[in-house]
């Protein structure tokens, strides 16, 4: 008799083991859920910049073809562009790593 009782307090340990372990499972799962969650804003905001590069692109390429054809107001504006591009990223690398 005392060999069953010890057998059903060990199964009772294990249930209790078992029980803790499916309990983590589902906390990592909703973990796993929320995290997903999260990650949606981050895909809208990747898509964003995705059409907005293309959009640059599109327009980079008209300017291009607008130069292309001898049109010296258009390389006025691709220079002037250009220009303006390279010193928004002189300073914002002044402003961001002072140098």
């Amino acid at each position: 008799m005392s060999e069953s009782y010890e057998r059903e307090r060990q199964n009772n340990a294990r249930l209790s083991e078992l029980s803790a372990k499916v309990s983590a499972l589902r906390g990592i799962t909703v973990d796993i859920y929320d995290q997903a969650a999260h990650q949606e804003p981050i895909n809208q905001i990747s898509e964003t910049y995705s059409s907005m590069g293309t959009q640059l692109k599109g327009s980079a390429s008209r300017l291009g073809r607008m130069a292309a054809s001898g049109n010296k107001v258009a390389v006025l504006k691709l220079s002037a562009i250009i220009i303006g591009v390279f010193l928004i990223f002189w300073y914002l690398c002044k402003f961001l790593f002072g140098f």
